[in-house]
């Protein structure tokens, strides 16, 4: 709470200090005159910083409320993911710059998913079908935000365009990834064994669930909505580490710098590719292997 609650005096403080500026700026708007090179250079380094730091308060809090839960503090971590989902929603009615409430829009979906992951009870001996009732609840404000913002198919990603050769080349890439962080954390397996029954129940999980959500939030929306409004290489940097710190809860900091460099990788392909079915199938794929084939055959096998 105390934490949405800075966040909130943050966005309030800044929205003063900014317009006043801009006031200072529109103080003779009777008059006619034509702005020199250097205003225009300097008006829209203006609207940059003052993008940069509207996306930076919020994005500094979820980072403070992820690295609570890496270091144990459950509790304080809740309470300054609801305070950020308070803030974020109440910013509406300060700002009215529609790059930074798109920013804001994307940047709500992070405290839900973390808040509903933290709340679900496990219903299961294995918690593979956690995940849908983690995940399934997102498809709502999702869809909320690409109707409201009125994103395109292409805008987001959706399309066929290369599909079987992304099927082919997302393979081996997922192995080595999903390799890569199988050795960082040593995950068990969430299938009891690797027949097609199983292996078929985890990657419709993985892909349609798990990777299909989190690369709409990540990718489709909040790396697509910074690249507007910032730059790209802004965008990749914000996205990847915020999708590292989400994987806090494995309690280990390779673990957050391991998926903060998958995360960067996966942002490179998607603004390369800008295919979200691509995207979708490397992150469930490297699930797939992290959590059912990898487990089962490597699980006595140690590397010294």
């Amino acid at each position: 709470m105390f934490g949405g609650i800075c966040t909130g005096i943050l966005i309030l403080l800044t929205h003063r200090h900014i317009t006043a500026l801009e006031q200072k700026l529109a103080e003779f708007p009777n008059k006619k005159f034509e702005l020199t090179r250097f205003d225009e250079i300097s008006q829209e380094i203006f609207k940059t910083e003052r993008l940069r730091l509207f996306t930076l308060a919020p994005v500094l809090f979820i980072a403070l409320a992820e690295l609570l839960i890496f270091s144990g503090r459950m509790g304080l971590a809740v309470w300054i993911h609801i305070g950020i989902l308070i803030g974020l929603s109440l910013s509406n009615m300060l700002i009215k710059d529609l790059k930074i409430l798109r920013i804001y829009q994307a940047l709500m979906l992070l405290p839900v998913l973390r808040l509903i992951n933290l709340s679900m009870p496990v219903f299961f001996e294995t918690t593979l079908y956690a995940f849908v009732f983690i995940y399934s609840p997102l498809a709502i404000p999702l869809a909320v935000i690409v109707m409201h913002q009125k994103d395109s198919l292409e805008e987001i990603g959706i399309t066929t365009k290369n599909f079987l050769s992304y099927v082919a080349l997302s393979l081996p890439l997922s192995f080595l990834l999903g390799l890569g962080e199988y050795l960082t954390i040593r995950t068990g397996y969430l299938i009891p064994d690797l027949s097609f029954e199983s292996l078929l129940k985890l990657t419709i999980i993985m892909v349609f669930f798990v990777g299909l959500v989190e690369e709409l939030i990540f990718r489709s929306i909040l790396q697509t909505r910074l690249e507007q409004a910032l730059s790209v290489k802004e965008a990749l940097l914000i996205t990847s580490i915020l999708f590292g710190l989400m994987h806090s809860g494995y309690g280990t900091f390779h673990e957050i710098l391991y998926t903060g460099f998958v995360g960067l990788l996966m942002g490179i392909a998607f603004y390369k590719t800008r295919s979200l079915p691509f995207i979708v199938l490397m992150h469930g794929f490297i699930n797939v292997f992290l959590f059912g084939i990898l487990p089962h055959y490597l699980s006595s096998w140690t590397p010294f």
